[in-house]
């Protein structure tokens, strides 16, 4: 007969999200069993945030060792070596990954349980050694991976996906890029500056989901300072032998051969192992368990969602957020409670960072736009280009959402996140101190515009100008 083991919370996935959720479950007084097949350690620390950083570390210094003329100085015979740079990127790899499983094993090993899990029934769960689980509650957080269409499925060692890339022993000559999303951006802008001959396709016109088109055109004038782009285009495989060559219509259609193909066409989330059809849960149109995202919870069940899986915003601080509301409300269950969640913030680590925070245009009335193309500050570090544009509402100017592509871009869209959050409006950040010169002070034109736009009083007791440079 097969063992029975009984808890109050199960967690199915110890990545970022279940790890979160059994930490918060087990910090509310339940007794807990993590489920997970590898515990290999978290998406972000193995094949994602942290690896990826890795690779594009490196292309800005190789950048930054070729863009030193501008100052007067010159670094002759830049040379890039691609199996140190891999080599670099695994080593450090390894350690963010060997200090994440570290925390893991800090767990009590009779709650870590290995294997995979499949549903039995709402609160049953069997595991694939043939033991079965009874839950009071269960959280389920088996993240996501790599989607492979057909067309590209056979393309063997040629292929590569985020999970993959890093395992290569040199960097390729040649690299397309199927997908124009925060991955495929990311790495094929790196490797482009790493000396690889880089293509990025995409079915769509729209690069890395930014919803402003002023915005939007300054990323691409930049992306395609680094590489080429085919947008609006279809593929087709037309062999892959010693290479891979593909062919694509549009505009300017054409054939051309790769070593590999990097396929970054989304990660969708991983149900099929779950046998959900016991769970008795409504599903939506993708086969996700129909949830709230204010508590996790699907519908009235004692089954909560948290992470990739949940197919809502697929981002470390998203998971870890949806972590601990899922484990504090599967102790809590039948009671819930309902969570702030965080004003919707995402961060695509292209040169310059692209950010998209809140609600877009369409949500409000008024919008204030900033060029960095001649901000002081920008230009006195040779990196004078970019655009932002600020969401407001009316009638008081309220911020509620921004997207930007400017220098140090990852800094002022956590300035603005929290501004948006707090309900911050142009005007109140307008009384706020902007030293000189800073990259802070770009904001400036764009708040500006709001508050003209309302109309709305800008500061009495401040200079109305412009310093010098800014």
């Amino acid at each position: 007969m097969a063992e029975t083991l009984k808890c109050d919370v199960a967690v199915i996935g110890a990545g970022t999200a279940g790890l979160a959720a059994e930490r918060a479950a087990r910090a509310n007084g339940a007794s807990t069993l993590l489920i997970d097949p590898q515990y290999a350690g978290t998406t972000c620390a193995t094949v994602g945030c942290m690896p990826s950083k890795l690779l594009i570390a490196a292309s800005h210094a190789a950048h930054a060792a070729r863009s030193t003329d501008m100052f007067g100085i010159t670094v002759s015979d830049v040379a890039i070596d691609g199996s140190a740079v891999l080599q670099r990127v695994r080593d450090e790899r390894d350690r963010f990954a060997r200090l994440t499983r570290e925390g893991i094993e800090d767990i009590p090993a009779d709650i870590r349980l290995t294997g995979k899990a499949r549903f039995l029934a709402p609160d049953r769960l069997a595991l694939d050694d043939g033991r079965v689980i009874e839950a009071r509650s269960i959280v389920i957080a088996t993240g996501s991976s790599p989607f492979i269409p057909d067309q590209f499925a056979g393309l063997g060692q040629r292929l590569l996906t985020n999970e993959s890339i890093f395992e290569l022993e040199d960097l390729p000559d040649r690299l397309a890029v199927v997908g124009s999303g925060a991955i495929g951006l990311e790495l094929a802008q790196a490797m482009a500056r790493l000396d690889v001959d880089v293509t990025v396709f995409d079915h769509g016109e729209q690069l890395g989901g930014i919803r402003c088109p002023k915005v939007h055109d300054a990323l691409k004038a930049i992306i395609e300072g680094d590489l080429t782009l085919q947008l609006g285009v279809e593929l087709e495989v037309k062999s892959a032998d010693d290479r891979v060559t593909l062919a694509w219509n549009g505009e300017s259609p054409g054939q051309a051969d790769f070593d590999h193909v990097l396929v970054a066409t989304g990660r969708p989330p991983n149900l099929e192992s779950l046998n959900l059809a016991d769970s008795g849960l409504e599903l939506d149109d993708d086969g996700v368990p129909v949830h709230d995202r204010n508590t996790m919870q699907c519908g009235d069940s004692s089954i909560f969602l948290a992470g990739d899986l949940a197919n809502d915003l697929p981002l470390l601080h998203e998971a870890s957020q949806d972590g601990a509301i899922a484990g504090r409300n599967a102790v809590a269950f039948p009671a819930s409670t309902q969570a702030e969640r965080f004003t919707p913030f995402s961060i695509i680590f292209t040169s310059p960072a692209v950010a998209r925070i809140g609600k877009s245009e369409e949500d409000g009335v008024i919008t204030g736009t900033a060029d960095f193309s001649d901000q002081g500050r920008a230009r006195v570090e040779g990196v004078n280009e970019g655009v932002l544009t600020l969401y407001a509402a009316a009638p008081d100017g309220r911020l509620i959402g921004a997207d930007l592509c400017t220098p140090a871009s990852e800094h002022l869209a956590h300035m603005l996140a929290w501004a948006i959050q707090q309900g911050q409006t142009a005007t109140q950040l307008l009384e706020m101190p902007f030293y000189h010169p800073t990259i802070e002070e770009g904001l400036k034109q764009a708040l500006r515009t709001i508050c003209s736009a309302t109309p709305l009083d800008l500061p009495q007791d401040q200079d109305l100008g412009v310093p010098s440079g800014a």
